[in-house]
Order: structure tokens, then C-alpha cells, then sequence
């Protein structure tokens, strides 16, 4: 049957209606009172979501365009960063960073584990010179289906006094609590076709009073993606380039529907979704590939033991129409992932474990009796 794809992936995310009908509008002139009405209204919007009293900015771009943007204009040439790889996201970040000129060192996990908070506190405290001017974190980390203890890293972070905190907030934010003030954290990087329930296409950086003053010293190139030309526009509730205009038709309706849900509602949702997905795979008999207790509110990666990832995945796909992630680099074929980030509700975690029981008895592959998962994962729904 056409048209009846449903997105069980880490993005993009199923999108509402509401959001759809809102970005079908007609658009309207970025430089006129009623769009600047608009980056007001969202603007404001943004700082409820990150639960922060600091600038939040919109670019046009992805999740990488927000951290790379979010590395680069509070960072120097040469500067000292940590950074924290426990996946392809840390992996990336890395690599952006060592692209900039920057003296990276790696603290390192194996895929599937979380980052030790104590290598980040040892690192930190041995810098008694205060080299160290940022420590760059992914927090949910895709790839995996981990999520990093972020409140205790950025303690460590705060207690150093110098370095600043730079978080890959892309699969978090809007599924798990990321008090940005609270926590003191210095940068937030997101990207719209997470959490946010809208197509790809925005990226926002929250940046703290503590990365505006390392902005005053930063030296490394930036044009497109200099935050203080978005922070001069924002402040006259504009943009300095021609920003996606549609795109902020459907992030004004998508922060509408999730400050109706309100944020404790939104974050239960999503822990529920992972304990029933998480709950699910068990009681079939499928390992989960992130370490027990660390497993994402946004994803769930499964590591099937004796069984074809990307041959499961496909057969899902033709015969159910349900989407779900693959491995990535070395994991595929050996992990598949399933999405419950954004626009996903009860029904869609329930259709998806259905789906895979089907597909593992109609493969033959089965390790328990049909219907197991549906079960576990109802109960924790019921919770």
C-alpha cells in the first residue's frame, strides 16, 4: 500500500499535521513585521524548551551545522578540548574539531558504553594551568542507542572554572530533561527533525553569557555560521541571512503542540517509549546493544544475535512499510535501531515490536512465542 510509510528512525521523525498544513502556507517576506512576529513568538519558545534565560538561535541547516557553529565561535586555533567518543557522533565531533586546528584530546568508550564521567574529572583536575578550554559531549549518541550522564560531566566541567561545556544536545533535547541553566551548560547544539517533530532543515544553538565571552576571543573562520550576526538579528527579531521561512511556520506550530503537552509530559513519554521498547526486545529474546541503565529515551539499538540486521530491517520494511535504522560503520549488518523520538505515540511502539515478531516467525528466526513482545512492551506502556 502507497503512502503508508511510518518512521521508526532517529530522524527524521514522524511529522503532525498541524505542522505539515503549517508549512504548506504560502511564504511571507522574511524581512516583514508579520515573519519578525513570528521569530519572536518562537524565540521565546526555544527558551522553554531549553529551559534557559539565554539566547537560543536559528540557523538554517542540520544538527552539524549547530555544533559545528557552536565549536567555532567560542574556540580559538591551538585551544585544548576534550572530547568525548563513545560513537559516530563523538567520532564526528573530533574530526570537526581537529579540521579547526584544534589540540584534541580523546576520552574514549567503546560503542554501546557510556562515557566514564570520572576520565572527564581526572582530565579536568590534572589541568592545573587551565589549558583546557572546552570539553565537547554527545548526549544522546545515536549510533548506539547510549545516553551520557551530561549533568555530571558538566559539573566536573564547572568545577574546572576555566572550560566550557559544548553539548550535542540533537537527540535529547525534546525527549529527555536538558535544563541548560541549571545544569550550566555553555552551548547547546540541536537540529529540527528530532525532537522538534518537523522536517530537516533548522539548526539551534543555545549559547550561555560564559560562551559569548569566549566568542569575544574566538579567532577561528566563520561567515555563514557567525552566532554574533545571529545574535544582533535575533535581538531585532530577525535573521541575518534568507532563512528556510516555511521551516518556521512548522517550528512555531511544533513548539505549540509540545508546550500544550507541556515538558514533564513530553519527557515521561519518551521514557516510557524506551522502557516498552527496551522491555519488548527482551522478552523476544533480542539483546540490546547500549550497556543496562544507559539506553537512549530516542532510540533503542538491538544487536540480534546469529541474525541478519540489515535482512531484518528490509523484510520489515517490504512487508510491514515500518522503517527502522541500521548499523552504522562496523555495526551494520550486526545492529538495527529503533527510533521513539518526537511524534511517536503508544500505537507506533506497539506496531513496531509487532511488526519485528512477525518478521522473526516468518523468518523462522523466532526464540519465543509470538505475541511475547507485544506483551512486555504493554505492560511498561501501561505503567
Amino acid at each position: 500500500m502507497q503512502d503508508k510509510l511510518t518512521l521508526m528512525i532517529p530522524g527524521p521523525t514522524p511529522v503532525p499535521e498541524t505542522v505539515l498544513l503549517a508549512m504548506s502556507r504560502h511564504p511571507i517576506g522574511h524581512r516583514s513585521a508579520d515573519f519578525q512576529k513570528i521569530v519572536k513568538r518562537t524565540t521565546a519558545q526555544l527558551k522553554w524548551l531549553h529551559q534557559t534565560s539565554g539566547d537560543v538561535l536559528a540557523l538554517t541547516g542540520s544538527g552539524t551545522a549547530a555544533m559545528e557553529a557552536g565549536i567555532i565561535n567560542v574556540l580559538s586555533k591551538g585551544d585544548r578540548v576534550l572530547c568525548g567518543d563513545n560513537g559516530k557522533f563523538g567520532e564526528r565531533w573530533v574530526k570537526v574539531a581537529k579540521a579547526y586546528g584544534l589540540d584534541v584530546q580523546v576520552i574514549k568508550a567503546d560503542w554501546g558504553q557510556p562515557l566514564d564521567p570520572e576520565a572527564f574529572r581526572a582530565a579536568l583536575e590534572a589541568d592545573t594551568g587551565k589549558a583546557i578550554r572546552a570539553v565537547i559531549i554527545t548526549h544522546s549518541e545515536t549510533s548506539t542507542g547510549v545516553i551520557n550522564d551530561l549533568k555530571t560531566i558538566t559539573s566536573h566541567v564547572r568545577a574546572h572554572g576555566t572550560a566550557l561545556t559544548i553539548a550535542d544536545c540533537v537527540t535529547s533535547l525534546g525527549a529527555t530533561n536538558v535544563p541548560m541553566d541549571e545544569w550550566g551548560l555553555d552551548v547547546v547544539g540541536s537540529g529540527s527533525q528530532k525532537g522538534y517533530m518537523m522536517p530537516p532543515g533548522l539548526a539551534f544553538v543555545a549559547m550561555g553569557e560564559r560562551a559569548w565571552t569566549a566568542y569575544e576571543r574566538s579567532d577561528l573562520p566563520k561567515f555563514y555560521l557567525d552566532l554574533g550576526k545571529y545574535r544582533k538579528s535575533a535581538a531585532a527579531d530577525s535573521n541575518p541571512f534568507t532563512p528556510a521561512i516555511n521551516l518556521y511556520f512548522a517550528l512555531e506550530a511544533s513548539l505549540e503542540i509540545m508546550q500544550a503537552e507541556g515538558l514533564e509530559a513530553i519527557f515521561a513519554r519518551h521514557d516510557r517509549h524506551r522502557r516498552a521498547t527496551q522491555a519488548a526486545m527482551k522478552a523476544i529474546g533480542l539483546p540490546l546493544y547500549a550497556a543496562e541503565g544507559y539506553g537512549s529515551p530516542a532510540i533503542t539499538a538491538v544487536a540480534p544475535e546469529g541474525i541478519d540486521a540489515e535482512a531484518l530491517r528490509k523484510k520489515v520494511k517490504d512487508r510491514f512499510d515500518i522503517l527502522l535504522a541500521g548499523g552504522q560503520d562496523h555495526l551494520k549488518g550486526k545492529v538495527f535501531r529503533i527510533g521513539h523520538l518526537g511524534f511517536v505515540c503508544d500505537r507506533d511502539v506497539i506496531t513496531a515490536v509487532a511488526a519485528i515478531e512477525a518478521t522473526l516467525q516468518e523468518l523462522g528466526l523466532a526464540k519465543a512465542a509470538i505475541g511475547a513482545g507485544v506483551g512486555a512492551a504493554a505492560l511498561e506502556l501501561a505503567r
